[in-house]
């Protein structure tokens, strides 16, 4: 995957806008492919690998961000009231994604009007764990 440079350094801002796109998702499809492939196989441990893998990538990581930041839900910020607004910003993110010893924050909690005048409660998660959520759910492909 290419992410370009200008004039030998390059700022967060240009590698998120430099990301070529249409690589990332050729990447990311064919580990699910490889994925598909071993589950038909019933090989748990290449499965696992492939997740694992695919959970590590950068193409992976970068996808996932990618869906949270284009969803309906991108400007509702969780607790920590981060959005992640700026291509620097998802940059930055991508870095931080499917790191050891992370710990999902709390949910922030909202209600939300029913027709019949109740209230429904809705927890609403930071960026950063729906990007996590996006990233591991990327590994479970099912296969029919």
């Amino acid at each position: 995957m290419t992410v370009k440079a200008i004039d030998g350094q390059k700022s967060d801002d240009d590698s998120w806008n430099s990301i070529n796109w249409k690589e990332v998702d050729q990447i990311v499809n064919c580990l699910q492919r490889r994925i598909v492939k071993a589950v038909k196989a019933k090989d748990k441990e290449k499965v696992r690998s492939l997740q694992r893998l695919l959970a590590r990538s950068l193409a992976g990581r970068l996808k996932a961000v990618r869906r949270v930041t284009t969803n309906r839900g991108k400007r509702t910020p969780g607790v920590d009231k981060i959005l992640l607004d700026t291509p620097a910003k998802k940059w930055q993110q991508a870095q931080r994604l499917n790191v050891t010893g992370y710990k999902a924050q709390p949910l922030k909690r909202t209600y939300v009007p029913k027709k019949n005048g109740k209230l429904r409660p809705l927890g609403i998660p930071v960026m950063h764990d729906r990007a996590e959520q996006s990233l591991e759910q990327m590994g479970l492909v099912y296969s029919s």
